[in-house]
């Protein structure tokens, strides 16, 4: 089993005058803890693909990779040729995260209608593919066109080996086109009853149905080693909030039986956090990464890192 971690710093100037070095930070801390590997969510201040090739080069223990990057926006050709500039920077220890995104933080911010967002994510998939692996691609779709012209393109030196591409899915049609046309899944908020029931047996049948072997499931899962877990639940319900009204995690959320986004989170002592991983392990992940682990401030973020890094 593979342990990771969500990293993401502090914004507010009174603790860091850098972003960039306080992720870096971070991440070494991250790496001396034991954990192997380190993923950047998208945001709209900083870039996620620049953010992991720096981590990566700066802390080569770490495997890095973006948790997601929302397709809509960002042409494949783009975000191929990032990619492959990640994986040169970090020798190969790169990991492409794509995702749908939300369609408020779509049609707000970029104007753009989220139209057909499967027929999209398949079109996307089966351009971005062979630009990762060759640096070249000819796709021609109904939504989306992917041409590398015939003098440019090609394998860029050091970007190798091909990026594993990865998906954001936990709907049925989304998990369809993960089993069919990516590297793994990247499953957030999905609990082990979900993950074990629906996803993985999903997700295993979209692969055999296309004669593909099973893409790896990288399950996130938010963690907190704490001695006061009353305060971090609470702190949970209130900063993990925004997810429950995105109707995919509200949907993902309510299957697994609980009232709100917060209540997944594993908060408790060492054995409550590695029982309730054990699940996750037990349902189908082949990755664990830890989110959220900032909830409980930084010495128990520091904590649940060394718990689950030497377990």
């Amino acid at each position: 089993m593979t342990f990771g971690v969500a990293l993401a710093a502090s914004t507010d100037p009174a603790h860091t005058s850098n972003y960039v070095d306080a992720v870096v930070g971070l991440a070494r801390d991250a790496a001396a803890a034991g954990l192997q590997t380190a993923w950047f969510g998208q945001r709209f201040d900083y870039d996620s693909t620049t953010l992991a090739a720096l981590v990566g080069r700066e802390v080569p223990q770490l495997t890095v990779g973006t948790s997601a990057i929302p397709i809509y926006g960002r042409h494949p050709l783009t975000v191929a040729a990032a990619a492959a500039t990640a994986q040169a920077a970090t020798a190969g220890r790169f990991r492409l995260g794509l995702a749908l995104g939300a369609k408020p933080l779509v049609e707000d911010p970029y104007g753009i209608p989220y139209d057909r967002p499967i027929a999209t994510l398949r079109e996307y998939l089966t351009a971005i593919r062979p630009a990762l692996a060759t640096g070249r691609t000819r796709f021609r779709g109904e939504l989306l066109t992917a041409v590398t012209p015939d003098l440019m393109g090609g394998t860029l030196p050091g970007a190798t080996p091909a990026v594993p591409l990865l998906v954001a899915a936990m709907g049925p049609q989304a998990l369809r086109a993960g089993g069919e046309l990516a590297d793994g899944i990247l499953p957030f908020l999905a609990g082990p009853k979900v993950l074990g029931e629906r996803i993985v047996p999903t997700l295993t049948a979209a692969a055999e149905t296309a004669g593909r072997t099973t893409p790896k499931v990288v399950a996130f899962v938010p963690a907190v080693v704490t001695d006061d877990p009353d305060t971090v639940r609470t702190t949970a319900a209130q900063q993990m909030g925004f997810y429950d009204r995105i109707p995919s995690y509200a949907a993902v959320i309510a299957e697994e039986g609980v009232a709100r986004a917060g209540d997944l989170a594993l908060i408790g002592d060492e054995r409550t956090i590695l029982d309730g991983l054990r699940r996750y392990r037990d349902a189908g992940a082949d990755e664990i990464v830890l989110a959220q682990t900032s909830l409980g401030g930084p010495a128990a973020q520091l904590r649940t890192w060394a718990v689950v890094g030497a377990s």
